[in-house]
C-alpha cells in the first residue's frame, strides 16, 4: 500500500471505537506513536523492542511513546517526545494524522496511540535504557488477517480478546498487537 492509498483510507473509513479491555480503576495516562514510513514505495510500520533488563515489559515489542508529563501540551506531544527520547525521531519529521481512541490495559494505562507517518528517513539513535532494537514490518504483512492472530483469554471470570503477530524472529502480542489489529481493520475494508 502506498502512502498516498494509506492517507485515503484512513480519512475515508470511520476509527475503531473499541478501548480494550474495561479497568475498573484510575489508569494512568500514556501516549505511542504509532509511525509508519515509506520505503521503496511501501508502507512499514516502525516498532521497537524493550530491553529485557526493564521492570516493566521487558522485551517486548512495543511502539515509541510513555506516560504523559505535565509539560505535555496534548497526547500528540507526549507521543511526540517520547519518540525523540527514545529512537531520535525528530518531531517536525512526522505528519501526525489524527488519534484513535484510548486504549486500557490490564497493567494500569490508558494509552492514546497517535498515528503518524515519518516524512523522511532519519537516524535512529536508541535510548539503551527505553529500546533495545528498532525494527519494521511491512504493512501488506500486517493487512493480511491470516497473520493477525486473537485469542479469548479469561482474567478474573471476563473474557478479553489478546491478540498476536509473528513476525520472523518477533512476537508482537498484547496492546501494541490490538492497537495494529485495529490500524489494519480500519484500513484494510
Amino acid at each position: 500500500m502506498t502512502l498516498d492509498e494509506f492517507k485515503r483510507r484512513y480519512a475515508l473509513h470511520q476509527l475503531p471505537t473499541d478501548t480494550g479491555p474495561q479497568i475498573h480503576r484510575t489508569l494512568r495516562q500514556a501516549a505511542v506513536l504509532v509511525p509508519l514510513m515509506e520505503a521503496s514505495g511501501e508502507l512499514e510500520l516502525l516498532l521497537t523492542r524493550r530491553p529485557t533488563h526493564l521492570r516493566a515489559h521487558p522485551g517486548q515489542i512495543s511502539f515509541p511513546g510513555g506516560k504523559v508529563e505535565e509539560s505535555d501540551a496534548s497526547y500528540a506531544d507526549t507521543a511526540l517526545r517520547e519518540a525523540f527520547e527514545e529512537i531520535a525521531l525528530p518531531r517536525d519529521n512526522v505528519e501526525v494524522l489524527g488519534q484513535y481512541p484510548m486504549f486500557n490495559t490490564f497493567t494500569g494505562f490508558a494509552i492514546a496511540p497517535i498515528i503518524g507517518v515519518v516524512r523522511e528517513a532519519f537516524e535512529p539513535v536508541l535510548d539503551p535504557g527505553e529500546v533495545d532494537e528498532l525494527f519494521s514490518v511491512p504493512l501488506s504483512f500486517l493487512l493480511n488477517p491470516a497473520n493477525r492472530i486473537q485469542k479469548q483469554f479469561s482474567r478474573r471470570g471476563v473474557n478479553y480478546p489478546v491478540y498476536f503477530i509473528p513476525y520472523g524472529d518477533y512476537f508482537i502480542w498484547g496492546a501494541t498487537a490490538a492497537m495494529i489489529d485495529r490500524l489494519c481493520r480500519q484500513i484494510g475494508n
